[in-house]
């Protein structure tokens, strides 16, 4: 049985899910820790609330992958009923929509007949849901591929706040926690931002200053909690 090739929009949504998976990994355990590090120097406490929350968040992440692609999928695939049944009932109709929308590029007149025209000729069915949503009616995202990603991502990026926070020596171990973690949410920043093709620097330091506010927040909690 052959086996199916992804796309370069399904892997860059596979990659997204991979992405966001290891940001919400680094930030959330982040959070769980210099909070638990905050209200007690016991390592074993420290590293118990990080693997419970690298569980649960994995969890989480996983199931709300599929959930969100699953239902993204299934809008497509209403989209694309909904479509087919209107070239069946008003092709005419379809195909003026489609000039209109050209005409509203500033597309001259001429070129947007002629442009529906061979649009609709070829495989009208799959240029329409193009032109009219912006997805591919051939190329699904699978649920399943971005819910592995995040199972795989968010664990592998709780390991750094847990290494860092539990290998730095007590009175060390909380700044360097934030250090390791602000660089590695910068980082996931950019790649993210590189993906969906957004300015990198922005997203880069919106990622930081959201980690330094999760990581401040549950830092005065914890110390509040302080023996």
């Amino acid at each position: 049985m052959a086996k199916r090739k992804m796309s370069l929009a399904q892997k860059i949504n596979v990659l997204r899910a991979g992405v966001m998976g290891a940001n919400d990994g680094i930030l959330s355990v982040a959070g769980i820790v210099v909070g638990v590090a905050a209200a007690t120097s016991n390592s074993y406490s420290i590293l118990i609330s990080g693997l419970s929350g690298s569980l649960a968040g994995t969890i989480s992440m996983c199931m709300g992958e599929y959930v969100s692609v699953s239902t993204q999928k299934d809008s497509e695939k209403m989209a694309i009923i909904a479509e087919k049944q209107h070239l069946e009932d008003d092709f005419k109709g379809v195909r003026q929509d489609m000039v209109d929308r050209y005409l509203k590029q500033d597309i001259d007149p001429q070129l947007a007949n002629q442009a529906a025209d061979e649009l609709l000729a070829d495989d009208a069915l799959d240029n329409v849901v193009q032109e009219k949503y912006g997805f591919n009616p051939k190329e699904f995202t699978s649920p399943y591929e971005a819910a592995i990603a995040s199972f795989i991502s968010f664990p592998t990026g709780s390991i750094l706040p847990m290494l860092a926070v539990t290998l730095t020596p007590v009175r060390m171990r909380i700044m360097a926690t934030i250090i390791a973690v602000l660089i590695a949410l910068a980082i996931t920043g950019y790649v993210a931002a590189v993906l969906g093709d957004s300015n990198r620097w922005k997203s880069a330091l919106r990622n930081v200053v959201s980690g330094m506010l999760t990581m401040g927040v549950t830092f005065i909690i914890g110390q509040l909690f302080a023996r």
